[in-house]
Formats: C-alpha cells, structure tokens, sequence
C-alpha cells in the first residue's frame, strides 16, 4: 500500500508537467495514428484477399515425337534439346538434361500437360541409325517405346502490362527444402514473429555497427512481401513506418502459410531485357530449365543466395560472385540441419550448371506468331492472351524453323553483293496435315516488322502451271500426261489493241512435246496453249475454291499473273503435297489454362479427297521438274534420294524467284524479292531453290515415293499417238496413267515405225486467236 501511495503521490506532482504531451499523444492516437492504421488495414486486406498474381500466357512448339525409323538426325536432335533449355551433364539423370555416347542418347524428360493430354517425365535411351531414329528404350527397364515425346520448347510469352515473368506455385508443390533453406537464411524465426523480428534488428545493427558498414539486413519475409507489394523501394522513414505497421497487420490477418506462398511466389529474382522475373518456380525454369520440384540441393541454394542481390549475384554476369554466396547459403542449410555432411560437400563441388538461354522468350519467331494470333483472335482476345495464365501449343517445329532461317542466311551470303537489297521469306508445313512448321517472313528472321510471307503479294511466276496440268488431267479421256502440247508461238490481241506475244524462257518453241516435258521445262507457250483448251473459267474456279479473290481470268494467269503471299501459295501446293485434300493450314494445336485443363483444342479433319488421280499424276510429273526440269539441281546433288515433287517460279524481269518443293514428310515454300519490285536477276532456279536445297540438306524428312499410287499405273507410251507400245521400240516412254483410262491394246515396233513414216500421230490445234484480258508481258519460269 505504502508503494501505490507514494506512486500515486508521484503522479499527482508530475501531472502538471505530463498532462500537455499526454493529451497530445492522445490526440495523435485517435486522431492520426489509428485513423491512418485503418486505412493501412484496409489497403492491405483488399490487396490481400483479392491477390491474384499476374501470369503471362506462355507460346509452346510442338513437342518433340521420338520413335523407330523417324527421320532424325543427332544434330537436329541436340538443337532442339538445347532451344527447348535441355543441359549436356554429361549423365542425363536429372529431369531437363541429356548425355550422349557415340550414337546413343540417354534423355530425362521433364513432361508436360498439353491439349493431347501431354507426357508424365521418363528417362529414355534414342539410339541412331543412318538418319533415323533405330530405337527408343525406357533407360530403366530396356523396355522399348514405340513413341515418347520430348516436353515441347517455349517459343513466346504474351505479357500484360507489368511485364512480369511468374508461374504460381502451391506451397505443397515447393520442395521442402527450399522452404526451410530460405527461412534459415533470411528469417530464421520466421513462425513466431509477428512481422517484425526486434531480435533480428538488434543483431543486425551489432554487426553492421562492428563492420562500419552495412553487412546484415533485419527485415523479415513478412516485410520483404510487403516491400515488394505495397511499397515503393525509397530509403525514408515514412517508408519504415509504413513497412512495420503494415507487416504487423498482415501478420495479424493471415496465416504464415499463406505468406510464405505469396512470398515464394512474389519475390524478383532477375531481369532479362523488359521482363522481371518473380517467384521462385519462374526462376527455376529462367535459370536452370527445369520445374521448381526438379531442383537439387546446390540449384536451390543458388536461387535462395539470390534473394539478397538477385543483380548482384547473377550467375549469368558473375558466375564466381554467384558461386561463392551459393556456398555460403549450403553452409547455413547444413549449419541449420537441413544437409548432411556429404550431402554439403557433394552440392558445394558441383557447377553452377545454368543453362545459357534461360526461357524467357517474348517473341522469338516474330513471323510465325503473327500467323498464331490471326488464328486464336477469334476466340481469345489480347487481353484474355496477355494476362490468362494460358498456355498456347502451337505446331511449331523448332528444328524446321532454325534450319529454315539458317537457310535463308546462308542463300544470302553465296549471292555475295546482289543480295544486299534481296529480302525473302519461307513457309514450311506438313506435308500430309497442314500443320504449318515454320514461318521466316524477313531475311532478319528476329525483324518484327513486315512480315512478307504472310502480308508480301507478289506474281508467283511459274509456280502456277501444275495447278493448270491438273485441271485438264481431270479429264483423262481428254489429256495424260503422254499427251502432245504445242508450243508454237502464240500472238493475241489484247482489249486495247495491243498484241499480246509471250514467249518461253528460251525465246524458242519446242512443236509437238509431252505434257510432262511442257511442266517439266516449265514451257510458257505449251502450257497457255493447253490453258485456253481446258479453259480459264475452269482454271480460275479452281484456284478461286481455296479462297483466292480477284483472280484475273485473262491468258496472263496460266503463266502466273496472280499475286500470292508466299503462305497462300503454301496453301495451294498443300493441296497436291496432301494427295488431294482440301487441308486449312493450322499454326495452333490448343490451348490449355493455368490448372492444365483443354479450353480449345484445334483440329482439322481431312475429307475423302478429291481428283486424287490427278493428283498423284501431277505430283509424278513435278518429280520430273527435280530429276531433269528446271529444279534438276535436286536431282542432280546429294538430295537425289529425296524424289522431290517441285515447281520453280520467275516473275516479270526476274523481280521474284520463287521454289515450292515438298517431300513424303515435308513442304517448303520459298521466295526472294525486293521490296521496292525492282529487279533481283535471280531466277528460280538461282534464289528460291537454292534456300530450298540448303534446308533440306540438314532438315531430316521422308522421301516422296516412286512408285505408282492407287489408281494409277505405269505403261509405255507412243507419245506421237499417245497409244501404248512396247518398251523396246523407238521413243517409247514409260508414263504413270489413271488406271483403265488406256487402251490394253498395244501397238507392235512394226506398225509404230509404219505410222510414223506416213506421218501419223494426233497434233492438238493451236492456239492464236484473240483473247481478251491478256496482259502485255509475259511471266518467266
């Protein structure tokens, strides 16, 4: 009693003095400190509960198919394990990694969820044979596999407006150890502060006063998340306040759980170029190429060690600086019990191993994705792109698309100064589904401006003509490919008076020759004279079923008077390339949101085909095209065993050279041109082909067969009267016929020289009369 009595007596005598800054810190209370908490409370409990971490949208090749007797060659194989983040370790036992011995690859998958279902992660064994793939085996049993796929490669990423590179993790799917490393790191007492750890503050400022520097940092993770989501990064002491009342409430509100998920989920960790990258798991895939969950010891300690400087200890720019704190953290992880000794030496002698091209690609294919975009617009708009979490599988083949632009590049360099103005782009698909595999729309494949293969309309030239050959070889009681052309000269009369007086390449005509010498050749004036027979409302119908506009039915069209983007005329060949079907060209497999679900799954379903006959006889005649036409630079190089289908295309003063060639497996379009439509002096055969010739020399495909399709068969031909006859006689050539179209009969040796000695044989009409809407130049080969 006589203690709260002097107590009370004491306060009595200093009221006087105390009572001012009493009721002023009263007044501060009510009036501005707990008024401003609540707004404080409330800022931080909407931002909070209402966290939704922005997720970009994420652009994937197609995934990479791995079964015997695929086509496939070990370069080709390592440059798409190296763009899809796969690691040479020398062992390939950890997922995102690859060794080689000799012909033998041994692979650990990373899986992946897709629109097709995707791949759980296994370790395959890829053995090689002579260009293909000789088998496919699970490392750990030999079993063999008729067909794995490789996790596909990320090509783009569709970011919103904070530029953010993140993929959100639960923190049940975060490794164990990543958890309890980073609070033994940087918040030791983490479960039971309350956000702001005054121990940790008073420890800091012992060892930073002892080393007359800053060496020790005091905040918790509480306040770190705060600083990252609510404040600005200024050094001022309303900033402290406001990160300590904040972190207190945030505290108050929510569990631990739930801000260590925000934290591992938030935290920057790197930069490439515009895009920051935050959370662990985006660092994961930026910095090793691997899932959060695929990260070993040593990998988990390099991503914790940069949390205190992620520029700093960038093991990019300063791989010794990066190594050194990722062995420090490996100390505390063992110092805290979370390693053993031998798990500590072991991490600590390993390599830093991050991948060169961390996967962060915002647009690396700049042609391709143009195309991908016009075909998900209508059914995901920019911003539903940019910010849904969503996952875009494109048809993409990242071998195809790299050797494509190598092509390009290394065309360009043989034509040595006549290629500083040239400009050129490719299209490359499947053969048989129209998938598109590549698109290369500039000679600067990363340029993001115009893109010429999509957008560029220019005169295809010559590569026209087999389009003409098979409409007339839809009447097979009318033409086959046996069949005599004329190729006499031709003059017409255009509506303004003019005459109109193309000629062949040459400047000479070749008479009477067979339907597949004139294509073969590329013969200007034979293939107008059978044109007008078979008729250009017909022709022009034809071209016009693929969704052509404004086609101009004048004479000028069967020699390529008609504008094409290099992807509209990949379009056309499709159809030859598919045996006759009508196939849409997809650059979008599916997509797939943020919990793996299929949302839109793309699919093109092929008909029955149609004028296929007539087809796989125009398909056997551009085959000639590349063994003795105007492509025969194939035939004659080491691509021979290819039996390319091909046509070669010169525009007006050789201002365009185009090549259109496909394979069993593969089908390439090419051009070159100047953008100003001057002069290039390149014809087909000089330009386009050769970009063709250099893909296909590195690009593993099928070979086109020989041999005759269903409906056809093969027969010796009199071409003089198209009749059959025996292989021995003279002139005699074997054809491919639509089957049952050809007389059985066969004329003897004898009665064919009798014939030809009095002059026999049919001679199709010329064609000379006036024709309107002719234009006045022709279009070369």
């Amino acid at each position: 009693m006589d203690f709260l009595n002097r107590l009370r007596s004491l306060a009595r005598r200093c009221w006087p003095w105390l009572r001012i800054p009493f009721w002023i810190g009263m007044g501060l209370l009510f009036g501005f400190v707990l008024p401003y908490t609540l707004v404080l409370n409330k800022r931080v409990q909407d931002r909070f509960n209402d966290l939704v971490f922005a997720v970009p949208t994420r652009v994937y090749a197609r995934p990479l198919p791995l079964a015997p007797d695929m086509p496939m060659t070990p370069a080709a194989l390592e440059l798409e394990l190296t763009f899809a983040g796969y690691s040479n370790d020398g062992h390939g036992q950890v997922a995102g990694s690859w060794a080689k011995q000799g012909a033998r690859y041994t692979i650990t998958s990373r899986g992946y969820a897709g629109p097709d279902g995707g791949e759980l992660p296994k370790r395959i064994r890829v053995t090689f044979g002579k260009g293909t793939v000789q088998s496919v085996q699970d490392a750990a049993s030999d079993k063999k596999i008729e067909l794995a796929h490789l996790d596909p490669a990320r090509i783009a990423t569709l970011y919103g407006a904070s530029q953010e590179e993140r993929r959100f993790v639960h923190l049940a799917d975060v490794p164990p150890l990543l958890l309890s490393g980073l609070q033994a790191v940087e918040d030791r007492d983490f479960k039971h502060h309350i956000g702001i750890d005054f121990s940790a503050i008073l420890r800091a400022a012992f060892a930073n006063l002892r080393a007359g520097h800053t060496v020790q940092g005091g905040s918790t993770l509480t306040q770190q998340l705060v600083r990252n989501l609510f404040l600005s990064r200024d050094q001022n002491f309303t900033r402290k306040i406001n990160e300590a009342l904040m972190s207190l409430l945030l505290e108050a509100h929510y569990s631990k759980g739930r801000i260590l998920e925000a934290y591992v989920n938030d935290v920057f960790l790197g930069q490439q170029g515009g895009q920051a990258v935050h959370g662990f798991a985006a660092a994961s895939e930026f910095y090793f190429g691997r899932r959060l969950e695929d990260l070993r010891p040593q990998e988990i300690a390099v991503l914790v060690g940069m949390v205190k400087g992620p520029s700093y200890y960038d093991p990019r720019r300063s791989p010794e600086r990066a190594l050194t704190r990722r062995n420090l953290v490996l100390q505390e992880f063992a110092s805290t019990g979370l390693l053993s000794a031998a798990q500590l030496s072991a991490a600590q002698a390993a390599p830093l191993d991050i991948v060169s091209n961390g996967q962060l690609p915002h647009n690396r294919f700049p042609a391709f994705m143009q195309l991908v975009r016009t075909q998900i617009t209508a059914d995901f708009d920019d911003e539903t792109l940019s910010q849904g979490n969503l996952s875009v599988f494109t048809t993409l083949d990242p071998a195809a698309q790299l050797y494509t632009e190598q092509a390009i590049e290394e065309t360009m360099k043989s034509l040595g100064k006549r290629a500083d103005p040239l400009q050129a782009a490719a299209v490359v698909t499947n053969a048989q589904t129209g998938s598109v595999l590549a698109v290369v729309g500039s000679r600067n494949p990363g340029e993001q401006g115009f893109n010429r293969a999509l957008d560029a309309r220019r005169p295809i030239g010559s590569t026209i003509k087999p389009f003409v050959y098979l409409v007339a070889l839809t009447q097979p009681e009318r033409w086959n490919l046996a069949s005599l052309l004329d190729d006499s000269p031709i003059s017409m009369r255009q509506p303004d008076g003019s005459m109109w007086t193309p000629q062949n390449d040459d400047n000479q005509s070749h008479g009477q020759l067979p339907m597949v010498d004139a294509l073969a050749k590329s013969w200007n004036l034979a293939t107008i004279h059978l044109g007008l027979q078979v008729g250009l409302p017909r022709i022009k119908a034809f071209l016009e079923s693929f969704g052509l506009a404004d086609v101009n039915p004048s004479p000028s069209l069967l020699i390529g008077a008609v504008d094409l983007a290099p992807l509209q005329l990949a379009q056309l060949y499709q159809y030859i390339a598919a045996d006759g079907h009508a196939l849409p060209l997809v650059a979008v497999r599916g997509v797939v949101d943020g919990n793996g679900r299929t949302i839109k799954r793309y699919q093109v379903q092929g008909g029955s085909g149609e004028y296929q006959e007539a087809v796989r006889l125009t398909t056997w005649a551009m085959q000639q095209v590349a063994l003795y036409g105007t492509a025969s630079s194939i035939g004659n190089s080491g691509l021979a065993w290819l039996h390319t289908a091909g046509k070669t295309g010169t525009s007006n003063d050789t201002r365009d050279s185009w090549f259109a060639g496909f394979t069993g497996e593969h089908l390439a379009v090419f051009w070159m041109g100047r953008d100003d439509n001057k002069s290039t002096g390149l014809f087909g055969a000089t330009g386009a082909l050769r970009a063709w010739r250099d893909l296909f020399a590195k690009l593993p495909t099928q070979p086109l067969s020989t041999a005759p399709a269903d409906g056809l068969e093969m027969a010796w031909i009199n071409p003089n009267d198209g009749k059959r006859t025996e292989p021995q006689c003279e002139g005699a050539r074997q054809f491919p016929v639509i089957a049952g179209t050809l007389s059985s009969d066969s004329e003897g040796c004898f009665w064919q020289g009798v014939q030809n000695l009095f002059g026999g044989g049919g001679h199709p009409a010329s064609a000379s009369s006036a024709a309107p809407g002719a234009t006045d130049t022709p279009i070369r080969n």
